[in-house]
């Protein structure tokens, strides 16, 4: 099963985030942000309802309900998520599904 991403189940996402990943200094807990423009589960077509953003491998799945569209001139134009990490377990079972992604959908990972 490939690494994908869903905002309604059963409906991949075709297209690719920009995510970004902060941790705290004692790595307890981390946030990511998932930034899709022009999302297909935004499109004219998509009757689906968005219902959460799921991060879904071999292992299972990971999910958040923090989802927000983004509006240019009142037209629905990108996705930001949140993820937040809680745990060193859920940290670095969010690396896990990441570095599947990655290595799936060709995505470079630069550390700041």
């Amino acid at each position: 099963m490939a690494a994908r991403i869903q905002f309604a189940r059963g409906i991949d996402e075709d297209v690719i985030p920009d995510v970004r990943i902060t941790r705290s200094k004692d790595g307890s807990n981390g946030t990511a942000t998932f930034y899709f423009q022009n999302p297909k589960a935004l499109s004219n077509n998509m009757t689906e309802e968005i219902t959460g953003m799921y991060l879904i491998d071999d292992e299972g799945e990971i999910s958040t309900r923090e989802v927000k569209a983004k509006f240019v001139n009142g037209q629905p134009d990108a996705i930001e998520a949140v993820y937040l990490m809680k745990s060193t377990n859920e940290w670095e079972r969010f690396i896990r599904f990441m570095e599947r992604y990655a290595e799936e959908n060709d995505l470079g990972f630069t550390k700041s």
